[in-house]
């Protein structure tokens, strides 16, 4: 059954128009940029990034730049809840950078350097697969299966997860664990609402059949 939730209804379909034009798109990614871009900025002024923090950081960086050059959307959801839960998973990852307190690294520094540069190398593979694509609410751009996307339906939340996972081995503590833990329930649930609202297209119906798995090849 199609969730009407996501479709217009009487009064909206004028809004839903006006979110799908170009100039209003990238307005709204610009606004949605400002508060990760002055986070960013203000724990870099503070000078106290280490590298495993700098690299989950810069994946919003990356996320910013490509944000305002993406592609309009062909429909967006309307449903305050979406949009909610897609502005607090993506604030999440410069908020848990800002927020993880010293706590105490529970691995050799080596693994945790290497998945931190994991994570950003995943990201960055992900970010460029997906192109102008990119968006934090659930719409319908462009769909894209190649690259990252041939392998799994979500790369950059995988990239998300690799350098959550890094974060809370190099500054173990009870709050980080919290924050880690918060961070990707958001995103697993973005996941699903996101293939809940792009499976009525066919075309992405097809690809969901094709790539069986949402984060980690041949697993999950």
């Amino acid at each position: 059954m199609a969730d009407t939730s996501l479709q217009p209804r009487d009064g909206s379909s004028s809004f839903s128009t006006l979110l799908a034009d170009a100039r209003v798109d990238r307005t709204v990614a610009m606004i949605a940029c400002i508060p990760a871009a002055y986070l960013i900025y203000w724990r870099f002024r503070e000078g106290t990034l280490d590298i495993v923090r700098i690299n989950l950081i810069l994946q919003s960086l990356l996320f910013i730049a490509l944000m305002v050059a993406r592609r309009p959307p062909v429909r967006v959801t309307l449903n305050p809840w979406f949009w909610l839960l897609a502005f607090v998973a993506t604030y999440w990852i410069p908020f848990t950078a800002l927020a993880a307190p010293a706590g105490t690294p529970i691995v050799r520094r080596w693994v945790t350097l290497a998945l931190s540069w994991l994570g950003l190398l995943i990201g960055i593979y992900a970010r460029f697969s997906l192109g102008r694509n990119i968006g934090i609410v659930p719409a319908q751009r462009r769909i894209v299966t190649t690259g990252a996307y041939g392998l799994v339906r979500h790369p950059i939340y995988t990239a998300t997860f690799v350098n959550y996972v890094a974060l809370l081995l190099l500054r173990y503590s009870r709050l980080t664990a919290i924050l880690v833990a918060l961070g990707i329930l958001w995103f697993v649930v973005k996941s699903l609402v996101e293939e809940h609202f792009l499976r009525a297209d066919s075309e992405y119906a097809a690809y969901m059949a094709r790539v069986r798995r949402r984060w980690i090849p041949g697993l999950l």
